[in-house]
């Protein structure tokens, strides 16, 4: 299976495609995708666009994975991600693609093994993962390597150790929770739904 990572910016997204085949993993290649600050915002989602839909068309990957939008208290910055992430998603629905959705912490976590890891260590460990020659950059690129590895690793989870987050499509549901306050509102649900019957 051939996952697209991305990780969205308006100015600078990251993409990376990783090949999965069981416990494999292997890098097809990463980089960046630019738009011109000297460009209207429109024109640079447009532009935005058109780069992502030409990976696409020429990689076919079968699934796409982001990094979810959490809270910045730069409200700007907040707004201009989410737009970016709207048209990535939107290319990705073009094409039929299943979107997945990753809090940062989660995604370290599955790289690292620790959610509040460094940018150098995530970076580190997924060049060991995907046996790289050297460490995957600028930042952006190797983000969208580990949201393509996390949504690997999360598909590989037998259904009942699967994160609390539950099907790819409902992983935003609780984008800041730790996976134990996740674990205790399944659990709620899970005795509310016994007392109901």
């Amino acid at each position: 299976m051939l996952v697209l990572g991305l990780d969205p910016g308006t100015a600078t997204t990251g993409y990376g495609l990783v090949r999965c085949q069981g416990a494999t993993m292997e890098c097809v290649e990463y980089g960046i995708l630019t738009t011109s600050k000297d460009r209207a915002d429109h024109e640079r989602l447009v532009d935005l666009h058109s780069q992502v839909c030409r990976i696409i068309d020429t990689h076919s990957p079968e699934e796409v994975a982001l990094e979810h939008l959490f809270f910045n208290k730069n409200v700007s910055t907040a707004i201009t991600v989410g737009q970016a992430r709207g048209v990535l998603m939107l290319a990705a629905a073009t094409a039929e693609l299943e979107v997945a959705e990753y809090n940062p912490t989660t995604i370290k976590s599955s790289v690292t093994g620790y959610g509040q890891a460094q940018k150098d260590q995530v970076q580190r460990m997924v060049m060991t993962l995907l046996s790289l020659a050297e460490l995957p950059k600028p930042d952006d690129a190797a983000d969208a390597l580990a949201v393509a590895i996390c949504h690997h690793n999360s598909r590989r989870m037998p259904k009942a150790a699967k994160s609390p987050y539950g099907s790819s499509r409902s992983r935003s549901e609780y984008p800041e929770k730790t996976a134990t306050e996740l674990k205790s509102i399944k659990q709620g649900r899970y005795q509310s739904a016994r007392t109901e019957s």
